[in-house]
């Protein structure tokens, strides 16, 4: 017993330390995740359908873990509504085979729907916001809600909310 008292102090030191170091590589990936790189910008045909640099213009994007920098996924528009961050918040359900990037956040709050963001295309009535969307004019648009899509963008996942979503898009065509 006398032994285990005089390590204590050492061990204590020594797995605080582990803990943090674990922590803070979690921390650089997650923080290397926020932008997409231009790897996997293409479809199957070679042509590029996301653009990267539309994430300079994603409000608080650090919320945002980057699961794969370019994705093209189709379904139905279930909704569609404008946010106070200048950004149009649409769910997709979508077709069959694509059931694997749900969370069961999807699932459960979002009825199997996933949320897909279309960025900088309405008035921005949040203050905090600030110039995310100065110098961009987003061309995708807007599908009415009950349209059969195909839409690109990051697949992301939302750390507030923990839904995946397709945010930014950048291309949304009517099927």
């Amino acid at each position: 017993m006398q032994m285990f008292k005089h390590y204590f102090p050492a061990v204590i030191i020594l797995f605080s330390l582990l803990m943090f170091s674990s922590y803070k590589g979690q921390e650089k990936q997650v923080s290397k995740n926020i932008i997409p790189s231009l790897s996997g910008m293409n479809d199957s045909s070679g042509i590029s359908t996301c653009d990267p640099e539309i994430w300079k213009h994603v409000y608080n994007p650090s919320r945002l873990k980057v699961i794969k920098d370019c994705i093209t996924v189709s379904g139905v528009i279930t909704e569609s509504r404008a946010e106070p961050d200048g950004d149009q918040h649409l769910l997709l359900k979508p077709d069959a085979g694509n059931e694997s990037l749900l969370t069961r956040k999807n699932l459960k709050n979002k009825k199997g729907n996933l949320v897909i963001e279309a960025i900088c295309v309405n008035n921005i009535t949040e203050k905090k916001v600030g110039d995310a969307c100065k110098g961009y004019v987003n061309h995708v648009t807007i599908p009415s809600v009950g349209a059969h899509v195909k839409v690109s963008g990051s697949l992301v996942l939302d750390t507030h909310n923990g839904w995946n979503e397709i945010h930014p898009i950048t291309k949304i065509e009517q099927q």
